[in-house]
């Protein structure tokens, strides 16, 4: 028994991976997919047609017969949360999706198994009997025969929304939208040591956004005749700025960029398109304002950044675009807000901080979507965007079906908006994705232009009007402690580490720009950067951040080491005092100035090593400074110099080399005194000889001898009688003396 039962055991367990990798086909009206691609128009009057587009895919196992498509129009929805339910349902549902139209149907045929097929379904606005102004439900269904429902049945249902505005009805809701133009971060803090600083980039992929059919080219060419606000990273603007000019991309022997021509055409697009819109520029690189919020308080001078953010940001779009923009708008990332965070995004001027309906929830006893500014007091508006309408375009919006039922989607909640309080208007925010896909911007301009074609029941209004407008007094003004912010958002934020190592970087730059003739030229850059190391890029990029903020640090580094002092060796110094010199090098591009250059003895007593010297030295020189030295005492020492900035902070690292000092005693100078005097009397005695000596020959020559004409006779040596030979061992009258003062402070060191 306990055999037959570990055998039948065996053969469920080898037949149970069988069963579940077996997928069970798809029954009732879920055997066909069916996905509606396309409704036009969106929003249809009393005379339009309503022509319906998909595709059909057979999903069972068996062919299906006499098939046909047909439209349904469903019951009107009672508010917005209808429609968010409606939106998730799948399969037909005959008590709220209606029966088929009669008389207007397409025939299918036959649909075999795994097949699709395109369809397409018109019918006349007049006889979808719609009532009253409303969102409704419209419904596609495959209907037909197959083994299990050979009497026939809907096999597939889709379902997407009918914006009915018959009449006019109430007061337009004010519609904004913002266009974000927002891109990663492609500058490095490098540039070439060239006269232009010629910009390196981390790489070339900001050319594909540019060129035509990229992400930023379809923004601009779709925002253009859109009823939008332009919110513009300025970082991006002195990005492509930088393009339109000589670049370097980064890397070993980076090539030079050659995407002046895209960028310049983006350029000039963007500055059309912006002359009828208007412009908010958020704070230079998009600061992450809750991650200064939440870890950047904590490290002094992180909030600093901020104030020279928005000032950047107003420069440089009016520099580039020519036009003024408005820089009182902060945006945290998913509009997610705290009381702390509205501390840090109004502290650089931003009275206006854009959140979402998620954040700054109102009380359900609100039958309407309230009005979006919000007083939240200290002069500051919380403007809050929909958080259903921002999120509408979210998602792989390349899939027509996708797209579809997005626009459609958005266009009933709005209309449902204007229906929930006929006669209050109301002025709603959009705040959709910060750096939207090709697709989701083609989705969103669909459904934006599908509203202003209607014009039934919105109406256009830019960002600084919409934060002027008149707020409810019902909805909620109480910004959220910072234990409602999103966990999931929280653990995206820069650490606080990340806002140490940019002090860091900052406190680097400042010891290094004082030394520097063009400070200018390293200032700009590395603020810049180090705005970029704090931007909302980095959310889920940890690595990505982190090397970024390496490179920036290492590049800064690597340029400070560029002043340095010429490693001496030892010297030996062979009198009381010398000259020593000492070499500082400058492989910048641009001259060093006021700075000191100081020596110091370890044995002061033994070795002054003089005055420390102001010195400036050319860019691409090196240039050796000396210092007049005293030795009191033989022996080695050994002496330490270092550079100085003009506040006294020490300069990169010292150099230390060792001089050997041989200064001569007074026993040893007596004894050349006295060997000098030997010489001289030596000298006077030669000279008394050969004086006395000449006269003896002048009184032999007055006595009649005849002179001596050098010819030796009979064996004559030719000398005078009586003259005392000349001794070869005497020394010269021309010996020079030796002086025995100490060297002079300008003698050469042997080094």
């Amino acid at each position: 028994m306990t055999l037959l039962t570990g055998v039948l055991l065996l053969v469920g367990l080898l037949q149970v991976p069988h069963a579940s990798s077996a997928q069970a086909a798809p029954t009732g009206s879920r055997t066909v997919d069916v996905t509606i691609d396309s409704m036009s128009p969106s929003a249809p009057s009393k005379s339009d047609t309503v022509t319906v587009s998909g595709t059909l895919t057979n999903g069972g196992r068996s062919t299906i017969t006499d098939a046909h498509v047909g439209m349904h129009r469903g019951s009107a929805l009672g508010g917005r949360s209808s429609i968010e339910n409606a939106s998730r349902r799948t399969g037909y549902l005959p008590g709220t999706d209606g029966e088929e139209i009669k008389g207007h149907t397409e025939k299918i045929g036959k649909l075999e198994p795994g097949a699709s097929r395109s369809f397409s379904l018109s019918v006349p606005a007049k006889d979808l009997n719609l009532g009253d102004n409303g969102v409704y439900q419209l419904g596609i269904s495959l209907s037909g025969r197959s083994p299990s429902a050979p009497s026939g049945q809907v096999l597939g249902f889709d379902r997407t929304f009918l914006p009915w505005q018959a009449a006019g009805n109430g007061k337009k809701t004010q519609l904004t939208y913002m266009w974000p133009l927002i891109s990663r971060t492609h500058l490095t803090a490098e540039t070439d040591a060239d006269a232009q600083q010629t910009p390196v980039f981390r790489n070339d992929d900001l050319a594909a956004e540019l060129a035509p059919g990229g992400r930023l080219q379809q923004m601009v060419a779709l925002g253009k005749n859109l009823p939008v606000t332009f919110v513009i990273d300025p970082d991006l603007l002195a990005t492509v700025d930088a393009m339109t000019k000589s670049y370097r991309v980064n890397g070993p022997d980076g090539p030079m960029g050659k995407n002046q021509a895209v960028a310049k055409q983006w350029l000039h697009d963007l500055e059309e398109a912006v002359k009828s819109h208007q412009v908010v520029a958020l704070p230079f690189a998009d600061p992450d304002l809750a991650s200064l919020a939440h870890h950047g308080k904590s490290v002094p001078s992180a909030l600093g950044h901020l104030g020279p953010a928005t000032d950047l940001a107003d420069k440089t779009v009016d520099t580039i675009l020519g036009v003024k923009p408005r820089t009182d708008f902060a945006w945290p990332v998913d509009g997610a807000i705290d009381s702390s965070i509205v501390d840090v995004a109004t502290s650089a001027g931003a009275h206006n901080v854009i959140t979402r309906s998620d954040s700054l929830r109102d009380a359900d006893r609100l039958s309407y979507t309230p009005t979006a500014a919000r007083p939240i007091g200290g002069g500051n508006t919380a403007v809050v965007a929909d958080a259903q309408l921002s999120r509408a375009f979210e998602g792989d919006m390349s899939k027509a079906g996708n797209s579809a039922h997005a626009v459609q989607e958005f266009l009933a909640q709005t209309q449902m908006i204007s229906l929930e309080d006929p006669g209050r208007q109301r002025s709603i925010v959009v705040a959709p994705q910060r750096m939207p896909s090709v697709s989701q911007a083609h989705a969103m301009a669909g459904a934006l232009r599908s509203l202003d074609e209607s014009g039934s029941w919105t109406q256009s209004l830019n960002l600084g009007g919409a934060a002027k407008a008149k707020p409810d007094r019902a909805a909620t003004r109480h910004v959220p402690s910072g234990a409602a912010y999103p966990s999931s958002l929280r653990r995206q934020e820069l650490p606080v580490n990340a806002f140490r190592q940019v002090q860091g970087t900052q406190s680097a730059l400042d010891d290094f720009q004082v030394i520097l003739a063009q400070p200018e030229r390293v200032v700009t850059p590395f603020g810049n950067a180090m705005m970029r190391e704090m931007s909302t890029e980095w959310r889920g990029d940890t690595t990505g951040a982190t090397t970024y903020r390496h490179s920036v640090r290492s590049y800064l580094d690597g340029l400070t080491k560029k002043v340095h002092l010429i490693q001496k060796s030892g010297a030996t110094l062979s009198g009381r005092s010398a000259t020593i010199p000492v070499t500082v090098q400058n492989n910048l591009v641009q001259g060093v100035k006021d700075m000191t250059l100081k020596l110091s003895s370890s044995q002061p007593n033994r070795l002054d090593a003089g005055k420390s010297q102001q010195i400036t030295v050319d860019g691409g020189h090196s240039q050796s400074f000396k210092f007049d030295t005293t030795a009191n005492a033989n022996g080695r020492a050994w002496v330490t110099a270092q550079l100085y900035t003009a506040d006294g902070k020490p300069y990169g690292d010292p150099m230390m080399f060792q001089v050997n000092v041989t200064e001569i005693t007074a026993t040893v100078m007596l004894v050349i005194a006295g060997g000098v005097l030997l010489l001289v009397l030596a000298g006077v005695r030669i000279y008394l000889q050969r004086k006395r000596a000449a006269a003896r020959r002048a009184e032999d020559g007055s006595d009649g001898d005849e002179p001596d004409d050098g010819a030796g006779t009979d064996g004559d040596n030719g000398g005078t009688d009586g003259d005392e030979p000349e001794q070869p061992s005497d020394p010269t009258p021309d010996t020079g003396s030796e002086s025995s003062d100490p060297s002079g402070s300008g003698e050469k060191v042997d080094r």
